[in-house]
């Protein structure tokens, strides 16, 4: 009888560590995608919109806890089926611009499943949370089987990121139960971030837009000479000087 307690607990033990594993796997695969698409925008457009980003994965004692208050059967498919953050990415941008272009190169991928999406920016939670959703399956190749996994990636800018942090650090601290002056001032700080979101993002645009102008200025002023068949780029002023002088030999 022991022999066989023995033999089912390590069975068990084998089939959550399996079970975790599928989930780490998928996000290594995730965080391997926005690195590669990362560096890609870099190189192509000399800019990041990716400031970083942070995955977690729930414990196994977090997940059973979630499942028992959702009143669910307690075995792996029950869990899979609802419990849909086990695996989490948070993706911080600068600009609200940038989580939408996160959030379209992602759906581009061909191997993920877009299964969610909540848009939290343009109707924001009654407390004023904002963020972008989105549930995503990822396939993951086990030795034996592939498993398509549930990943819940957040997307949103700095500011959205640092009154969530704050906002879950009072209520942590309170215990769920903050007075509601407290609760009316977090929704008002809600509203600042987002006002600065905007004014930054405008500021961003317009400097942006300053310095296109700017090089198309600089283009129009260079003009090019072929030397022994290789070009230069020079001034048009002074190439206008070069013909002057020619010109009074």
């Amino acid at each position: 009888m022991k022999t066989l307690q023995i033999q089912q607990f390590k069975q068990f033990k084998d089939e959550i560590t399996r079970f975790m594993m599928m989930y780490k796997f998928a996000l290594d695969a995730l965080e391997t995608k926005i690195e590669i698409l990362k560096e890609e925008f870099q190189f192509l457009h000399d800019y990041n919109p990716i400031e970083h980003t942070k995955s977690r994965l729930k414990s196994p004692e977090s997940i059973i806890n979630k499942i028992m208050r959702k009143e669910c059967d307690i075995s792996f498919p029950s869990i899979k089926q609802n419990i849909k953050d086990i695996a989490g990415l948070r993706i911080t941008c600068s600009f609200v611009s940038d989580i939408y272009r996160i959030s379209d190169m992602l759906q581009g991928q061909n191997d993920l499943t877009i299964l969610e999406t909540k848009d939290y920016i343009k109707h924001p939670k009654p407390n004023g949370y904002q963020s972008l959703h989105l549930l995503v399956g990822v396939p993951v190749y086990m030795s034996d089987r592939q498993e398509n996994v549930c990943v819940e990636i957040q997307i949103r800018t700095i500011a959205m990121d640092f009154w969530a942090s704050l906002e879950h650090k009072i209520f942590y601290k309170y215990k769920e139960a903050v007075p509601q002056t407290l609760l009316q001032e977090l929704k008002q700080a809600a509203d600042s971030a987002s006002a600065l979101d905007r004014q930054m993002e405008r500021l961003h645009n317009e400097i942006a837009e300053i310095k296109e102008s700017n090089q198309e200025v600089a283009g129009d002023e260079m003009k090019q000479i072929v030397i022994r068949d290789q070009q230069f780029q020079i001034p048009a002023a002074l190439l206008e000087l070069m013909d002057y002088g020619q010109g009074n030999d």
